[in-house]
């Protein structure tokens, strides 16, 4: 497995492991799947602010994963915290690819400037808890019933990482 910036011609694969989070897991709380076009967008979003999008691929160039980050929230004063989002093919968990994609997410955070990398994840995905954790991710909070899917409330974890000693800005 290697892991490399998404080119365009990987959308329709991130699209399909995206829209197959909506219909079947509490990873995506939507249940609008998004078109080719909403993805393209987004990629294109996230590449004109050089914001990354890395994909985890196979000898054969096949993608069995992708991650990036973004903005946590649109004022200011957030600049310098990210919150990611990551996911792997079903058919390809526990292989560490979801690791291998968190620790190269970590890396260009570290490398932009991010201070802090916030994760947000059903309360009920514990193995993406487990996952956090073992990555040096706090649990920072737990906001109960804030969500529903499937016909039932979701409880959203936040877990967060300061990914080092960074002075505080001067404004």
């Amino acid at each position: 497995m290697r892991i490399r910036h998404a080119e365009a011609n990987d959308i329709p694969a991130i699209l399909a492991l995206y829209n197959h989070a909506v219909r079947e897991t509490t990873a995506a709380w939507t249940g609008r799947e998004e078109t080719l076009d909403d993805r393209t967008a987004w990629y294109q979003g996230r590449v004109s602010k050089a914001l990354p999008v890395i994909v985890a691929v196979d000898d054969e160039e096949n993608v069995a994963g992708f991650a990036s980050y973004g903005p946590f929230r649109s004022k200011e004063g957030y600049r310098h915290t990210a919150e990611h989002t990551v996911y792997v093919d079903p058919s390809r968990h526990r292989q560490g690819i979801g690791r291998a994609l968190m620790v190269r997410i970590l890396e260009i955070a570290a490398a932009e400037g991010i201070h802090v990398l916030v994760g947000g994840v059903d309360g009920d995905n514990h193995a993406s808890i487990r996952l956090h954790e073992a990555l040096g991710f706090d649990v920072s909070g737990r906001l109960p019933q804030t969500g529903t899917k499937f016909g039932r409330w979701l409880d959203l974890v936040f877990l967060t990482k300061v990914l080092g000693p960074k002075e505080a800005p001067q404004s």
